[in-house]
């Protein structure tokens, strides 16, 4: 049984579509900067130290946190 990939899973240059989130209360932040589900997210890089990420979300940079990343699952 494989475990769902996540936004936070991404290396840079690829992609996924947004399925759902694992935290209610941080999911309306979410969905208030546009990551909503069916929305098509590209890794775009990370910090030296790997946190925070970039990602494309509907054109435009959005800088998360890696355990904010985590907490969006890919449709797989």
């Amino acid at each position: 049984m494989s475990k769902a990939k996540t936004v936070g899973d991404l290396k840079p240059g690829e992609n996924g579509t947004i399925c759902c989130f694992k935290d209610d209360h941080l999911s309306l932040k979410l969905l208030d900067m546009g990551c909503l589900p069916g929305t098509s997210v590209e890794m775009k890089f990370s910090a030296p130290l790997g946190d925070p990420i970039c990602i494309d979300v509907e054109g435009y940079s959005l800088l998360l946190r890696k355990a904010e990343a985590h907490t969006i699952s890919l449709v797989e």
